[in-house]
């Protein structure tokens, strides 16, 4: 292998930063074998602050190069060995296209000094001073909202009490309808917090009537101590059993249980416990961890708030959105994602249906703005040219002509851009394309062979700037098994890079797919040319000539 003859750690990552590969000395300097590493998250498995804590995926140098495709390099960095040491590295970071794949990005690094351990945590609870209390409460702020990600969330909690307050940390959340889950359980090991997979999972119902610490948390009653010796009597629910389950399987000697509260309800319970940490709980360490879980419940509750908005947003968005009709000899295919951040609907859109004449009608737009607004005058734009487009068999220039001559009266849309086109067959028995473009990106066409080039020919300006303007048409013959991909700006606007660096990349990419069958196409080419900064919605429409939906 080409790694091998590299003289320093080396590994492959894919288009997701997954490792892929990796040579003799990178195994060495990570202290870690190739089946440990191969198919890992490179940035989940071995990035770590200089303390050897996790880091959050946006502030990694390494992961933004290698999903943004970038050659880079840098220093101060670390990495975690299999030994839960830390290995200070400076690292280059390169595209390539060697070994195992045709596309891959290549990660150099060395070690920059000996490895060592991550540095020393606060003392326990019972230990703390006001000043560490207030710094510990401030930290848990500062992570538990920096992110709205439910999981990502909690294991942030984690993170920070274990090992600095416990050995063990234990989160139970609240579902809907009340069914409970035990999210996770975790304990040190090593430098590292390590998840017992086989203790967490559903859990049964939390009986009103009983008094155990756990099921009184979870009823958001009280906080309580507990040990082992709690769950050895006769137990009063399958609550008390999973919970002697857990004393015995984690050794731990003393705990202290929590309420997750929200504003309105309870969402959970965090149990931390001692194993190792000789120094028993007591009620003075219960106000400082119901503290902690109180603003986790807050972060909890602003995750979920988010999350819930998000999915009636897509929901909505996708109901919006039209079905694909079925046409002999060509294949299609749509897809609709989000803005990562956004909790609104968007404009962004596509259409297809079948034209009284038998001709094949297609379209992408995007009406400006990014919220209710925006979708209900996308809704409308489309039935608009739906209506036209059928009731008249006319150039795609003139439906589009009447479209923005009566969108101002009927439609709440103050600007959108649109392609909107026709393929049919013609006297030769050849597919034809005729379309005109209103300010919207070119579609581009790629042959079976990986050719790909944007249909630039039949562009005017975009919907709502000048309503009496004479729009052009343009025709291309489609060869068979081409693709041709209607796209909505998201896939190729990206606030680091120029617009036509933007659509080089798709281009490329898309060339590079030519010859995947149309659902994988559209799959990869979104995973590959959007770019990882995005911010925007993104629509994308696929059709495939001569040869159905292969």
């Amino acid at each position: 292998m080409v790694l091998e003859a590299l003289g320093t750690g080396a590994y492959l990552a894919d288009e997701e930063g997954s490792i892929v590969a990796v040579n003799t000395r990178g195994e060495q300097l990570l202290g870690r074998s190739a089946s440990g590493l191969v198919g890992q998250d490179a940035h989940d498995l071995l990035h770590r602050s200089r303390c050897g804590e996790r880091l959050p995926r946006a502030r990694c140098r390494l992961r933004e190069s290698i999903l943004g495709g970038r050659t880079e390099q840098g220093g101060g960095e670390w990495l975690e060995r299999g030994d839960g040491t830390l290995l200070p590295v400076a690292w280059l970071v390169t595209p390539c296209g060697i070994g195992v794949r045709p596309s891959a990005t290549l990660v150099l690094f060395h070690s920059t000094g000996g490895s060592t351990w991550p540095a020393q945590r606060p003392p326990a609870v019972g230990r703390l001073s006001e000043l560490e209390r207030l710094a510990l409460l401030a930290e848990t702020t500062t992570l538990l909202t920096s992110t709205l990600d439910i999981h990502e969330a909690l294991r942030h909690l984690i993170n920070l009490v274990v090992p600095r307050l416990a050995d063990w940390a234990v989160i139970d959340l609240i579902g809907e309808r009340d069914e409970v889950r035990r999210f996770a359980v975790a304990h040190a090991e090593g430098g590292t917090v390590v998840f017992r997979e086989d203790l967490q999972g559903p859990m049964p119902p939390v009986p009103q009537e009983s008094l155990m610490p756990l099921s009184r948390a979870l009823r958001g009653v009280a906080s309580s101590l507990a040990g082992p010796e709690t769950y050895q009597g006769p137990p009063d629910s399958g609550v008390a059993v999973e919970q002697r389950r857990l004393f015995e399987a984690t050794g731990m000697h003393s705990a202290v249980l929590v309420p997750i509260r929200s504003l309105h309800d309870v969402l959970g319970a965090l149990t931390l416990g001692r194993a190792d940490q000789p120094e028993r709980f007591t009620a003075a360490d219960i106000a400082l961890l119901e503290d902690i879980a109180r603003r986790a419940g807050l972060a909890l509750e602003n995750a979920r708030l988010y999350q819930r908005q998000r999915k009636v947003a897509e929901t909505m968005q996708r109901h919006l959105l039209p079905k694909l009709p079925r046409a002999p000899g060509r294949g299609m295919t749509a897809r609709y994602l989000p803005a990562p951040d956004a909790s609104e609907v968007g404009g962004d859109w596509y259409d297809a249906f079948t034209l009284t004449d038998g001709a094949t009608a297609l379209a992408i737009g995007d009406v400006v703005g990014h919220d209710l607004d925006a979708a209900a005058g996308m809704a409308q734009l489309r039935n608009m040219l739906r209506a036209y487009a059928l009731s008249q068999q006319k150039p795609p220039s003139k439906i589009v002509e009447w479209l923005d001559q009566a969108t101002p009266d009927i439609a709440e849309v103050s600007m959108a851009t649109l392609v909107f086109a026709r393929m049919t067959e013609n006297d030769a028995g050849q597919c034809e394309l005729s379309w005109t473009n209103a300010g919207h990106p070119p579609p581009l066409l790629v042959t079976y062979e990986g050719v790909a080039r944007y249909l630039t020919d039949g562009h005017g300006l975009l919907l709502g700037v000048a309503p009496d303007q004479v729009r052009p048409d343009a025709t291309v013959e489609l060869p068979p098994r081409a693709t041709l991909v209607f796209y909505t700006d998201g896939l190729i606007e990206s606030p680091g890079h120029s617009l036509d660096e933007g659509l080089d990349r798709l281009r490329r990419h898309a060339a590079s797919l030519a010859h995947r069958p149309l659902e994988s196409f559209a799959d990869q080419l979104l995973a590959r040319a959007r770019p990882p900064d995005n911010d925007d919605d993104v629509a994308l429409l696929a059709v495939r000539h001569g040869v159905g939906s292969t």
